[in-house]
Order: structure tokens, then C-alpha cells, then sequence
């Protein structure tokens, strides 16, 4: 009952149950007919659509939200942070890669939840996990799913790259001076979740497609994978800043 209904390089996933469906992010403006489009060509209405769940809230990933969600009526959840940002549409002051980051359509219909947070739809249960770093209000989900008899941890885990716009710092930001301890914390919670399905919001960085060619997708090594190219990245940005 999960589902990739995203774009190529923009992760978004529908969670199914009889009592109505969970949308997971819905990528930039542009792709919003097109996630809508892969929900039905699945056989699901969009209309069935009852909460969307952000990962954060840059332009790329919840730039498609608004429309999503005027097509569905479905509330529109996140952390405080990321909430705040998709109320507004207007870009997270703190966020590291601010001011190089684009308005969005503000979203009226929203809730905020808490971290470790369990939404419930029916026999569907999601798990909220902030996972902050990458924005102030990143937050990652998991969930279980079974087919053919086989129950799966599924995690949709958010970005956990150490990205700052040019000009700003990362490692320095007076606005978001925890910055870098957010990420690691948050890398290390990744990498504990139990995780025998990933998807990134970024596909690549997760190598979901890598695995789809394989012929599996389960791949239990798959979050402490993810857990390294984080460090990578980070480790990368901290020395390009001076910082050991």
C-alpha cells in the first residue's frame, strides 16, 4: 500500500487504505498534475487524499503542495517550522541556503505536529522524526507496509545535506548557530531508524533507483548508507568553511 508517485529526481509517496490516503510531499509547482496524475493512474482519487506530510519546505519539494492540496482537501502537515514557512510562503529567514530560496503559494488548510508524533488515518499509523539541519524544520517519516504477506519498516527520510547559499556559512550561521549539530543529530537518527525500505527526497541520494534496477527495493543497510553521504557532505562543507 506505499507507493513512488513523484518525479525522477523529487521524491513523493502515497500511503493507501480504505479509509483514505497519505501523500507525502509533492514536489516543485510544475509537478503537481503529474503526482496527481500517478495517484490516478494507480487507481486512487486524489480526492481520497485526507493529509500531505512535508519533508521541508523548500520550492522543490513543497513548491506543489498548494495545488495537491486544493485538489484533494487534504490537510497539510509538518513541523512548527516548516509549518510557519507553508503558511506564510515566504522563505525561513534562519534556513541555510536563505536568501537563494523562492515563495511558495501559502497553504491555508495546516497542522503542526510534534516530533514523534503518530498520524493516524485509519489503519494507516505515520511516525513524525524532525530531523533538522537542512532546514530549521526538516522532518523525515516512517511507516510499516505489507505485501504479499510481508510487513516492511518503510522510511521516507529527508534531506541531511549541509547546504548554505553563496555567501553564507553554514557552519556560521548567526541566525541557525546550531545548525551543525542539527544534522549530525539528525544523520545519526536516521541511521538508527529500522529502515528496510528507503526513499530519500532526493531518490539518488538514497539510490532508490540503483535498488529498483536490482530487482528489490529492501535494502536494510540502506539508512546507514544514506547516514554516510550525509557525514560526507557535511564533512565536506566544514572544511570548504575552515572548520575541522
Amino acid at each position: 500500500n506505499t507507493y513512488y508517485v513523484g518525479t525522477h529526481g523529487i521524491s513523493a509517496v502515497l500511503i493507501t487504505s480504505p479509509a483514505g490516503h497519505i501523500l507525502i510531499d509533492g514536489g516543485p509547482p510544475a509537478a503537481a498534475d503529474q503526482v496527481a496524475a500517478h495517484v490516478r493512474a494507480l487507481g486512487f482519487k486524489v480526492e481520497d487524499i485526507r493529509y500531505i506530510l512535508n519533508g521541508h519546505d523548500h520550492f522543490d519539494h513543497a513548491g506543489g503542495i498548494a495545488a495537491l492540496q486544493k485538489m484533494s482537501g487534504a490537510t497539510v502537515l509538518g513541523s512548527p517550522a516548516s509549518i510557519a514557512v507553508l503558511k506564510s510562503g515566504q522563505p525561513d529567514k534562519r534556513d541555510p541556503q536563505y536568501p537563494s530560496l523562492i515563495p511558495m503559494t501559502p497553504i491555508a488548510n495546516t497542522r503542526a505536529v510534534r516530533d514523534g508524533e503518530v498520524v493516524t488515518l485509519g489503519p494507516l499509523a505515520v511516525t513524525a522524526h524532525f530531523t533538522p539541519g537542512h532546514t530549521p524544520g526538516a522532518t523525515s517519516w516512517t511507516w510499516q507496509s505489507t505485501e504479499g504477506g510481508k510487513t516492511m519498516h518503510v522510511v521516507y527520510a529527508d534531506s541531511v545535506t549541509a547546504i548554505a547559499a553563496d555567501g553564507r556559512s553554514f557552519s556560521r550561521n548567526p541566525l541557525y548557530p546550531t545548525a551543525r549539530a542539527d544534522v549530525e543529530r539528525s544523520i545519526a537518527t536516521i541511521e538508527g531508524l529500522q529502515c528496510d525500505v528507503l526513499v530519500s527526497a532526493h531518490p539518488d541520494f538514497g539510490d532508490l533507483w540503483e535498488r529498483k534496477t536490482r530487482g528489490t527495493l529492501v535494502d536494510r543497510d540502506a539508512c546507514r548508507k544514506y547516514a554516510e553521504v550525509g557525514r560526507a557532505w557535511l564533512a565536506k562543507t566544514l572544511a570548504a568553511e575552515g572548520q575541522p
